[in-house]
């Protein structure tokens, strides 16, 4: 998943407040040091409490202008970022991921009709349509496979969702194709989760999973802690390796949190590698 973009719900915010539908410099500007200050926030619990009140602003905008693109993909990254780092109950997390995907599918159909009807086809169709894309549609690409994995995430004992797990790789591989450095090398991250969610003998492919783990800790300079994080979670745990289970851990606890756009999702990453690692005591 991306880190909370919510300088994206904030530019949704300026068109209630009379801007026509275009947002100008001046608050552009206002929405993105609004968002780099939620990003930067060191406590978790501000921005949870107030995440619903954009999910629902979001959800009013759609029923307004139900196909516009832009909203429908701001609410899909919202929503599947609240339900990955924020929801505990886990009927509540499929839910808010559904949602999350849905949006990600509406934006999808509205952009580009020949993607939109290939998510469903079988994964031939669906990869001729997405060699088709190019650097304009990295962020719909991105949008729509993260939502997708979040669904994944969420519902992982659902043999029919890890069965899309080859599509959303497809589309996490097209925008690493289309830019290696995208987004702080966080698609690195995302495909690690995937490749990491199954054992070799189920047709998961953990060593690739530790390999793209590997690249997006590089990538950020080792300032994005959930990776490290995820690592642990899914790749140390599959592979019964507790050593480096624990240590990554404990790097993550004993790292400053503190960094540019990241500092929030360090934080929440720290608190999930504490967790962790108290309940490694019971599952090596």
């Amino acid at each position: 998943m991306r880190r909370l973009p919510l300088l994206l719900c904030i530019a949704a915010l300026t068109l209630l407040a009379g801007c026509a539908g275009i947002v100008n410099k001046a608050s552009q500007r206002f929405a993105d040091n609004l968002g780099g200050a939620v990003l930067n926030q060191d406590d978790p619990g501000t921005v949870r409490d107030g995440l619903p009140a954009y999910l629902l602003l979001l959800d009013a905008l759609i029923e307004g202008d139900p196909n516009n693109a832009g909203t429908l993909l701001a609410a899909a990254k919202l929503y599947g970022a609240y339900a990955g780092g924020f929801v505990a109950e886990p009927e509540r997390g499929k839910r808010l991921a559904n949602r999350a995907f849905g949006y990600a599918k509406r934006a999808t159909c509205v952009r580009n009709a020949a993607l939109c009807g290939a998510i469903d086809q079988p994964f031939e169709a669906l990869s001729g349509e997405v060699a088709k894309l190019g650097v304009k549609d990295i962020d719909l690409l991105y949008g729509l496979a993260s939502a997708w994995a979040g669904r994944i995430q969420q519902d992982s004992g659902d043999w029919n969702a890890i069965a899309d797990l080859p599509k959303v790789q497809l589309l996490v591989e097209r925008v690493l194709a289309l830019d290696a450095n995208y987004a702080a090398g966080e698609p690195h991250m995302v495909l690690g989760v995937l490749h990491s969610l199954r054992p070799a003998q189920l047709g998961g492919k953990p060593e690739l999973g530790k390999a793209a783990f590997e690249t997006a800790i590089a990538m950020s300079q080792g300032r994005n802690l959930m990776a490290k994080t995820l690592y642990a979670q899914y790749y140390a745990r599959l592979v019964f390796d507790q050593e480096l289970h624990d240590r990554l851990l404990g790097e993550v606890i004993a790292a400053a949190p503190e960094a540019p756009r990241m500092t929030l999702m360090n934080v929440l990453a720290q608190q999930r590698a504490k967790a962790l690692l108290a309940s490694g005591k019971d599952y090596f």
